[in-house]
């Protein structure tokens, strides 16, 4: 059962104009707080710094800083795939940026490519992967629970991807990709409970030397899933990509010098003391700035394994 959502043409994929009537904006508190929102005039977004009127909204670029009636603001931030893989919904385990943009580069999507994609889930790197083939290429997502796929539909429609990717109720473990895509495409992505038995299926769609990428949570699956592919595949390889974010911060440190040769006193004191000063010796303090560096404590860690393998080019 295949369903083609169509497409409005009022929705853009640039950013570069005025926010509108019925646009879904990113409204960016702070780096850790962030919400998806539909300007919808006469609808009004209320939090801790105040209320903010839709209708203010409008015809604003995006990027804007907005102002609440109490002086507070926010940021009206368009809704890029990097922006919504932080705030969508999650419907299933999503992957985040560093493995998305880690399987874009080694699947060498660029614009105008097909690409075939099991496991539509939350639509987080369907999102990136219609953003990588844009604006002549396609993106084909298929998951085999109807809801999910029905939800996911929505989000690409409220995001204008609608001319980019066609979502597809389908068992691919059990039914294989569509004979209409065989050897017509570029590249193919799964996620799957049993990757290992839609690598046959993929072989067949995917053009000579094009890539297929296999998102696995445990090694057990990884292990069988390279079986599989040396039967048909080369240059078969396995990353766990691991991202670690740091705090970067500037302190000030006191530090006591005499007013008379300027020369330094020693660092201040722990606790009050008399000081041993000569009585023709002043002291005053100084601040010294420095930057000061530390991991993250919530560093986010394993989420899956990612196996990579070129369809072998069968020579004459």
């Amino acid at each position: 059962m295949t369903m083609m959502v169509a497409v409005d043409d009022a929705q853009k994929l640039s950013f570069k104009r005025p926010i509108g009537d019925g646009d879904t904006v990113i409204v960016y508190e702070r780096h850790d707080c962030m919400r998806a929102v539909t300007v919808s005039p006469g609808s009004e977004l209320q939090n801790r710094f105040g209320v903010f009127k839709h209708s203010d909204w409008v015809g604003k670029p995006f990027g804007s800083k907005v102002f609440s009636s109490k002086g507070g603001f926010v940021f009206l931030l368009a809704p890029t795939p990097q922006l919504w893989t932080l705030v969508l919904s999650h419907r299933t385990q999503i992957l985040y940026l560093p493995d998305i943009s880690f399987v874009v580069s080694c699947l060498e999507i660029v614009p105008g490519c097909v690409v075939l994609e099991s496991g539509t889930g939350s639509g987080s790197l369907s999102t990136s992967l219609a953003r990588a083939v844009a604006p002549s290429g396609h993106l084909f997502t298929f998951d085999f629970h109807e809801q999910r796929a029905s939800s996911a539909r929505a989000d690409f429609q409220r995001n204008g991807l609608t001319s980019l990717i066609t979502v597809t109720v389908r068992d691919i473990q059990g039914e294989g990709f569509p004979k209409q895509h065989e050897g017509s495409v570029d590249a193919v992505f799964l996620d799957l409970p049993q990757p290992w038995l839609a690598i046959p299926s993929a072989s067949r769609c995917l053009k000579p030397d094009a890539v297929l990428c296999s998102f696995s949570p445990c090694i057990e699956q990884v292990q069988r899933t390279c079986e599989t592919l040396r039967s048909s595949f080369t240059d078969i390889r396995t990353f766990e990509v691991l991202v670690r974010s740091y705090e970067i911060k500037e302190h000030c440190f006191a530090k006591s010098v005499s007013e008379e040769d300027g020369s330094p006193v020693g660092p201040p004191p722990q606790k009050r003391k008399q000081s041993t000063l000569p009585a023709n010796k002043s002291e005053k303090t100084e601040s010294n700035f420095s930057v000061m560096a530390k991991p993250c404590n919530t560093a986010r860690g394993h989420t899956g394994y990612l196996t990579f393998a070129r369809l072998t080019v069968l020579s004459n």
